[in-house]
């Protein structure tokens, strides 16, 4: 079979260099190219497997809109380094078949690369729906493809949203998604939970004060609305609002001003509201405890994020999801089997994603670094029986063994093997950076030849006793 083909489209100067070296050291064929070079032709003709396009987030627009007109059944993927990953619309990660963020994982590069198509007979897949969206929309699940759908159809407009659903179900997450998929994206997002803030303060929160307007007010202080301006208002747990302050909140709705505590000066806003509750704001109304003309100004475009017993199927990406976030904080790490897997998709889970990733994140402290087993779960789990025609085809963290946790850490590429394209200012270890770069490519090595010496050095290009001598200098095991 031929050696896969790759294209990498240059429109990074900074990553550039980084994902060559890695293409070279596992010997895949690929060829370079300039944005400004391609055309609609260019891709006719070309016999790739995929196409890897190394962008900014400045240009990440216009660079996708342009593949996507010129290409055709060629996988699309978006390389961009970790820091931009949060600030990727939600519509530019429909348009591609990954997004890869740089540096990576050495499995999650080589998984990549195994999920690539065939054939060009074989379906793209253009989309992440079988990834996390957006920190916690993940899962493939009917009730969460018509969450995406609806979030993909009002980002765009400015029209208030309000968000439906039970505590835990990531409300918060859909506000931010809707804010990220709009043309507000590069504005700010302030969140406000309305039912953690005393009623009277919550007005000085919202709008600001002048100095001396209450006791305590000792300076001027810009309120959720000025810091909002140009983006994204978001109003948690709108239902627990005094009734005061949604009059006055209504009306900014309708007039778009407001005047800070102790002013008589008029702003004017340019602010998207987006709000949420746990509540039944119909239920509300009839008890008199929320206003029924509020309720018909934030009921613009509703949206009910479904609650996680109603979508058991996307249990295991969410878990993929939770424990990717969790290394990310350096919380811990830790990596669970299909049977285990098995358990929690059957829990009725009344704390919904919350409690789920509060499960995880007590689990890594008590199993650092392991693999948890159905028997390893809370009694409460035990109830339940493994089925017998158990199918979890999920590309995630389980049935794994100690050891390759512990291998899977160790393989970070991109960052462990990252080229210095600029001396610093304070200069550098010379001699310590090489022995780090070298020792680094001697486990990847070894980890591809499955621990074989021979074959690792064959791969590495020198003689078998040059690299046992290395082996033994910087004390690594085969």
């Amino acid at each position: 079979m031929a050696t896969p083909n790759f294209i990498l489209i240059n429109d990074n100067q900074d990553l550039t260099p980084q994902v060559q070296a890695i293409m070279d050291f596992m010997s895949l064929n690929y060829h370079e190219l300039l944005l400004e070079q391609i055309t609609e032709t260019t891709f006719s003709k070309q016999d790739a497997s995929a196409i890897f396009l190394l962008s900014s987030q400045r240009g990440m627009d216009n660079a996708l809109d342009k593949l996507r007109k010129c290409n055709g059944q060629i996988p699309l993927i978006l390389v961009v380094e970790k820091r931009e990953e949060e600030s990727i619309p939600v519509a530019d990660e429909q348009k591609v078949f990954e997004v890869l963020t740089w540096p990576t994982r050495y499995s999650v590069f080589n998984r990549l690369l195994q999920r690539l198509p065939k054939s060009k007979s074989e379906p793209v897949f253009m989309g992440r729906k079988d990834r996390r969206d957006n920190k916690g929309l993940a899962g493939n699940s009917p009730a969460i493809q018509l969450t995406r759908s609806l979030i993909e159809q009002v980002a765009p407009s400015d029209a208030t949203v309000l968000i439906l659903g039970e505590s835990g179900t990531g409300k918060e997450v859909v506000a931010q998604a809707v804010h990220k998929a709009s043309s507000r994206r590069n504005k700010p997002f302030v969140p406000v939970n309305c039912g953690a803030i005393p009623g009277e303060l919550l007005e000085s929160e919202l709008f600001g004060h002048e100095k001396g307007a209450f006791t305590g007010a000792l300076t001027a202080r810009q309120g959720r609305f000025e810091l909002a301006e140009g983006g994204t208002l978001f109003l948690d747990e709108i239902g627990d609002m005094p009734m005061p302050m949604q009059v006055k909140l209504l009306r900014v709705l309708q007039e778009r001003t407001f005047e800070r505590v102790g002013s008589n000066k008029t702003i004017h806003c340019n602010v998207r509201i987006i709000a949420a509750t746990h509540r039944n704001l119909e239920n509300e109304i009839s008890e008199k405890r929320f206003r029924e003309d509020l309720f018909y100004r934030l009921n613009v475009f509703p949206i009910e994020v479904p609650a996680l017993r109603e979508r058991a199927e996307d249990i295991p990406w969410l878990v993929n999801d939770l424990i990717a976030r969790m290394q990310q904080h350096q919380k811990g790490n830790l990596r669970l089997t299909t049977d285990a897997v098995a358990l929690l998709m059957q829990h009725d889970w009344p704390g919904n994603v919350r409690e789920l990733a509060n499960l995880l994140e007590r689990l890594a402290i008590i199993f650092p670094g392991k693999v948890v087993s159905a028997d390893d779960l809370p009694e409460k789990f035990q109830a339940y029986s493994i089925p017998d025609d158990l199918d979890i085809n999920v590309d995630f963290a389980t049935e794994a063994t100690v050891s390759e946790v512990q291998e899977d850490e160790r393989s970070l590429i991109g960052e462990s093997i990252k080229p210095v394209s600029q001396l610093p200012d304070s200069g550098m270890d010379l001699k310590e950076y090489l022995n780090s770069l070298e020792s680094d490519l001697i486990k990847q090595a070894l980890e591809e030849c499955n621990g074989v010496v021979a074959h690792a050095a064959k791969l590495l290009n020198i003689r078998r006793t040059t690299l046992v001598e290395k082996l033994r200098k910087y004390d690594l095991s085969s």
